[in-house]
């Protein structure tokens, strides 16, 4: 039998309190099917949330591939094995061409650790520009480059070696209009200008290609080529952090930087790579990772490991099986197309951004002062999980309501989550 408050009490005594819970009320969850949640008294919650569970919560193939190979063997990566070799090959195949060398790591705050240390060997420089309101990991070299979080509660802001640029935000950024691309680039080129002033060279220009803590912001057309572009001309190399976006989540491509037009120097993968199983990777340029192998052996005692891998190879296979990625492309198509229609029944709704299975609904109290509404965003929150849908707000002001489910995600539950939505915002 469950007791709610017993499991709270033991979390309440036990865990950090850093370990944040969601919603007024937290939610004891017992069990998970697809892309439905289930609590202590068997209520079923639609999880439009979870994009870590990518193609659903408990899927039998993933636990099979899982049973499987655990029965068979798990070790570190020293020995020859066909998982690690297999899955390669397969993630590969879905890369240009010339990304075609992984490091297999446990999570995407690994990954993106990995990426900034292979950028500082490469270059010989650890001059880093990320964007505004980005985040990029937990551990102490990312938040380091997360403004998300040191200009947030507990930060203590960017390091001598971190420079920010603009949030390229065509809502509420700095730059709004038809030029905007082209002047976010050039606040990029300021940056880079300073850098040399001091006698530095850039190491890397760190970004998502779409950003998911910042706000779930889609850069205007170009910016992403043209920042690019940029940033090679002086040395530095492109990373694309694609933890939250990959795997065919925008429906249209399978990575995000697809969507831009771009090819990176380093891409890094994680979160809905296992299904909630911890595996990450980075995956880069032959060139690149041979400089890399200078004598300091890399070794992770788990990335890589026979059942990560397998897990993986299965969520891949899945993904192919069950046309996951159209299934996003359908979907979101009509998911954006009942967002707008609420936007235009409710006011408060500023901007409604996304593609596939990825969208942002960002709350504004009128569309000329634009003020963020934080507190009205979590009171929404926590009225549609009172209806059976989970859903959790995002970006620097947290007025963004975002929207990210498992890929199993259905017609059916677009029109449920918007009718819902509707009902909470008529009585806000």
């Amino acid at each position: 039998m469950f007791d709610k408050d017993k499991v709270h009490k033991l979390r309440k005594k036990y865990i950090s309190q850093s370990f944040s819970l969601s919603y007024w009320e937290p939610l004891y969850i017992a069990h998970g099917q697809g892309q439905y949640l289930y609590d202590d008294k068997e209520k079923k919650y639609l999880d439009a949330i979870n994009n870590i569970q990518h193609v659903g919560h408990s899927h039998p193939k993933v636990l099979e591939a899982t049973i499987t190979q655990l029965k068979k063997l798990n070790t570190n990566t020293r020995y020859l094995n066909d998982e690690i070799g297999k899955y390669a090959e397969n993630l590969i195949s879905r890369m240009p061409e010339k990304l075609n060398t992984c490091f297999f790591t446990n999570s995407g705050s690994e990954s993106n650790d990995l990426a900034l240390r292979i950028a500082h060997n490469y270059t010989g420089s650890n001059e880093t520009i990320v964007l505004d309101g980005a985040y990029h990991g937990h551990l102490i070299s990312l938040i380091g480059i997360s403004p998300y979080k040191f200009d947030g509660p507990g930060g203590t802001g960017a390091g001598k070696n971190v420079h920010v640029a603009p949030t390229p935000d065509i809502f509420r950024g700095k730059y709004k209009g038809k030029n905007a691309s082209d002047q976010y680039v050039e606040e990029l080129n300021k940056i880079i200008l300073n850098i040399h002033k001091s006698n530095k060279k850039i190491s890397a220009f760190f970004s998502e290609a779409i950003m998911g803590c910042g706000g779930q912001i889609f850069p205007p057309k170009h910016f992403l080529k043209n920042a690019y572009d940029l940033i090679r001309k002086n040395s530095g190399l492109c990373i694309a952090d694609e933890v939250q976006i990959g795997f065919g989540r925008t429906g249209s491509h399978f990575w995000g930087f697809e969507t831009q037009d771009v090819v990176p120097d380093i891409i890094t993968i994680g979160k809905s790579m296992g299904n909630g199983h911890p595996i990450s990777a980075l995956i880069t340029t032959k060139e690149i990772a041979s400089t890399f192998n200078n004598g300091m052996e890399y070794f992770n005692s788990f990335g890589g490991n026979p059942v990560s891998c397998a897990i993986g190879h299965s969520v891949l296979k899945i993904i192919d099986e069950e046309g996951l990625q159209s299934n996003a492309l359908q979907v979101g198509n009509l998911l954006k197309k009942l967002l707008n229609q609420l936007k235009t029944i409710h006011p408060i709704i500023g901007d409604v951004r996304g593609k596939g299975l990825f969208f942002g609904i960002e709350l504004v109290n009128d569309e000329k002062e634009l003020k963020p509404l934080p507190n009205i965003a979590e009171k929404v929150i926590n009225k549609m999980k009172d209806n059976g849908i989970l859903l959790s707000t995002d970006g620097p002001d947290h007025n963004v309501i975002k929207i990210k489910p498992p890929m199993v995600f259905n017609e059916q539950n677009a029109y449920f989550l918007t009718e819902n939505l509707d009902l909470v915002l008529s009585n806000i």
